[in-house]
């Protein structure tokens, strides 16, 4: 595996240790020198450069005053809000801190790619596949905890109103159940799968064209790149949104 000069400063300090933990967890990494990837240094490196940009929002957080890094957040945080306010009918307010955090993490993990010795991690399947499960996981338990584990279960086994006719209250449940299982489970690889491969494509193409041409016709690649990164962003959070304002609505 050819490392980041990023990665191979963390393996140089925390390798022997993540090894080692590894190790006890009963993993064996596939190249026991380097444990730790690019895929996930890039999300450490990431996570550190959003917590700092976080911190320096808050620092310089002004009524008054405000300067161009709190109109930045106020931006994100308006537009994610008034995404959330149209796909999610119930609170949507609750699910906004979410929302912007994966936001923010998977644009800045697509466009980290840009920056020369660096790679975008949604590159790798493995960082989709976290971020897809990650948001499975999180609106199915708001799906349960706002309607109970009854009320969620109404979602999966169709309409029952009591003017439909019992034949078909019994029938629904056993064609609908397997077919919901079976669409909710499809949502993690729909997400993943969506996310990977355009990343990865525009990773490639770039690439391509750098090695080919240095200058000139890459640069508008990269403007590409860029416009698939934000798109490929709000697709994501677009679709995390819907899920979670399926999983919230009372059935009837």
């Amino acid at each position: 595996m050819e490392q980041l000069i990023f990665t191979a400063f963390l393996n140089r300090l925390f390798g022997p240790a993540v090894l080692a933990l590894l190790q006890a967890l009963h993993i064996h990494p596939k190249h026991p020198a380097t444990p730790i990837s690019n895929s996930f240094a890039m999300e450490l490196l990431v996570v550190a450069l959003l917590t700092i940009f976080f911190i320096a929002v808050r620092v310089r957080l002004s009524v008054e005053r405000p300067g161009g890094l709190q109109h930045a957040m106020e931006g994100i945080h308006g537009f994610v809000t008034d995404l959330a306010g149209d796909t999610i009918s119930n609170h949507s307010e609750k699910y906004v801190p979410y929302l912007t955090s994966l936001a923010m993490f998977i644009l800045s993990c697509n466009l980290i790619g840009l920056v020369p010795g660096l790679e975008s991690p949604t590159a790798v399947p493995i960082v989709p596949l976290g971020c897809a499960l990650f948001t499975w996981f999180y609106y199915h338990y708001h799906g349960v905890r706002e309607n109970g584990p009854v009320g969620y279960l109404a979602h999966f086994i169709g309409p029952q109103d009591k003017d439909i006719p019992i034949v078909l209250r019994i029938i629904l449940p056993i064609l609908m159940l397997p077919i919901e299982v079976f669409s909710h489970l499809a949502r993690v690889m729909s997400l993943t799968v969506r996310l990977f491969a355009n990343m990865f494509a525009g990773e490639m193409v770039t690439l391509v064209f750098f090695s080919l041409i240095p200058l000139g016709i890459p640069l508008v690649f990269e403007g590409l790149h860029i416009g698939v990164s934000v798109i490929q962003t709000y697709i994501f959070v677009l679709l995390a949104a819907a899920y979670l304002g399926e999983a919230t609505s009372h059935a009837h």
